[in-house]
């Protein structure tokens, strides 16, 4: 892995109501490639960040996550500026840790700590 970027966009989550439906709608705008990850969920590859697609998702929203070096130390920091963070972290291999958020404001975000090298 390359060296950590705090703050970069590192990944994009968008929960949809129908998964065909926006796989075809982003595939004609943007020309999108896709992989499939099971059931109705699929992986979206950008020229610069990949995107998961889930279904069945009635709030219908893109969900950022944002790098971090060390995910705990910044759990710590979105609570303490009044932030709220999931409990625990999750760890998925290949993809890292990470977490899902919410500002101070109520606006969802993600963390992420990608997968050291071996």
């Amino acid at each position: 892995m390359s060296d950590p970027k705090p703050g970069a966009p590192s990944f994009i989550e968008l929960g949809v109501p129908e998964g065909g439906r926006a796989r075809r709608f982003y595939e004609q705008l943007f020309g999108w490639s896709f992989q499939e990850m099971g059931g109705d969920n699929f992986l979206a590859r950008t020229p610069t960040v990949q995107i998961g697609f889930h279904t069945q998702d009635a709030d219908a929203v893109f969900v950022i996550y944002f790098e971090v070096a060390d995910i705990e130390a910044a759990v710590q920091r979105v609570r303490a500026a009044g932030g709220v963070a999931d409990d625990p972290v999750k760890d998925e291999k290949g993809f890292g840790r990470f977490v899902e958020c919410r500002d101070d404001q109520g606006v969802r975000f993600g963390l992420r700590e990608l997968p050291r090298a071996p």
